[in-house]
């Protein structure tokens, strides 16, 4: 995109925040066909952008190989052999999954 690595570098930091208004407002004086690609980018997938310095720090993976592994995994738990799972009911056995390993589940 072109531009000095500083302001670069501040654009990545905001965006690793989940900041993309000050990622944006980092570009307001770079008139460039390429900013206002990246900016329409950022406007359409906003809903898909986290915060991903909070799961960092959360200590929760965000790395597709790990998320896809989990998914298989619980998809093997729901298929366990000679288990009835009632379709209504895997959404609430994996609300209590997640609280669990969450350490959200009451005593």
């Amino acid at each position: 995109m072109g531009g000095s690595q500083r302001r670069l570098d501040a654009v990545e930091a905001c965006l690793w925040q989940g900041d993309l208004e000050g990622a944006v407002k980092l570009f307001d004086d770079w008139p460039h066909e390429r900013v206002d690609r990246f900016i329409a980018y950022l406007t359409k997938h906003r809903h898909r952008i986290v915060n991903y310095s909070y799961y960092q720090a959360e200590g929760i993976s965000i790395g597709s190989g790990e998320i896809e592994s989990t998914v298989k995994q619980i998809g093997r738990r729901v298929k366990i052999s000679g288990a009835q799972w009632h379709e209504d009911n895997v959404q609430q056995v994996l609300k209590h999954r997640c609280a669990y390993l969450n350490h959200q589940f009451s005593d």
